[in-house]
């Protein structure tokens, strides 16, 4: 068995990391600045989507060097990392003016607008606070130190579905949260495409994604959450040493196997039990727990609570 790391991952392991990945939309605001200005935000617990529809200027992400921002760039900027845009004027010399902004989780459900400037807006972007996770709270983007930044064409229709997603959150419908999410993992799952054929590798630096061997066994505990793993099972499977699985699969994912499996099924189990389709002991088999009381002690770690049992369930049947 090798140790060392293998950078290559298979299509059916994107598959299936990019179909269960859930993505929920934070907010989402529109940023228009005029020459001469300067957009300023502060730094957020979240990661951020950007998508420059018009007009050229540029970004700086945290201490990273500034980068171009011409129509169609996409940007995708790091959990708490300050950013500004900033659009220069070329028949001035005066100092850039500096609007600061910062973006309120309050209003997650309205869209927030920021401009710079007094004058026709020199760049318009439409940008998105998000989490995109894995069970409950395994970060795709938790690794993520640098900013994403890649080009697409007007055919790739990127913004047009982010101008979507702004007129679902406008309109107010029922089902525009579930509306907007839909759209916003079409988006990434977009950019993941684009980055197999890119020529900035970037893709591994996602750390869920850069190990192909832990990918892959992570992406089996995925797609079999009631399977019965178990750490040397999965190590087989990833084609490493127990001792060497388990200290990459931290660094990784973040946590041990066993604790993101767990993740994985209570993140299961709370959308069979919002289905309200099935028994909760149906539901406890269905996330590969034997144990009913197994199942409810591991639930009420991961959610809080004990899930609401009808009449008839809650019983053991092992």
């Amino acid at each position: 068995m090798s140790d060392r790391p293998n950078l290559t991952l298979l299509r059916s392991h994107l598959d299936v990391l990019m179909a269960t990945l859930d993505v929920d939309v934070i907010g989402l605001i529109e940023c228009l600045v005029s020459p001469g200005w300067r957009l300023s935000f502060g730094s957020a617990e979240a990661p951020a989507i950007h998508y420059n529809l018009s007009g050229t200027g540029r970004m700086v992400v945290g201490g990273c060097s500034a980068f171009p921002l011409v129509p169609h760039t996409l940007v995708i900027t790091p959990a708490k990392k300050p950013f500004h845009i900033e659009v220069d004027d070329s028949t001035a010399a005066k100092r850039m003016n500096v609007v600061e902004a910062q973006w309120d989780p309050r209003f997650g459900e309205r869209i927030q607008r920021f401009v710079a400037g007094d004058l026709d807006p020199m760049v318009m972007l439409i940008c998105g606070y998000f989490r995109a996770t894995y069970g409950s709270s395994i970060d795709l983007f938790a690794g993520l130190s640098t900013p994403i930044v890649e080009r697409f064409e007007p055919a790739d229709e990127v913004g047009s579905k982010l101008q979507a997603a702004l007129a679902e959150i406008s309109g107010g419908r029922v089902g525009m949260q579930a509306m907007t999410t839909a759209i916003l993992k079409q988006v990434l799952v977009t950019l993941v495409r684009r980055s197999l054929n890119s020529t900035s590798v970037w893709l591994e630096r996602f750390s869920i994604l850069s190990d192909r061997q832990i990918a892959l066994a992570f992406a089996d505990m995925l797609a079999r959450p009631a399977a019965d793993h178990s750490v040397m099972a999965l190590a087989q499977k990833a084609g490493l040493s127990r001792s060497a699985f388990m200290a990459r699969f931290v660094r990784t994912i973040g946590c041990s196997p066993m604790v993101a499996l767990r993740q994985i099924r209570m993140k299961r189990a709370a959308d069979m039990l919002a289905a309200r389709t099935f028994s909760v002991e149906q539901i406890a088999r269905a996330a590969g727990y034997r144990s009913y009381s197994s199942f409810l002690r591991a639930f009420r770690q991961v959610h809080g609570y004990v899930p609401e049992e009808s009449e008839g369930d809650g019983q053991n049947s092992d």
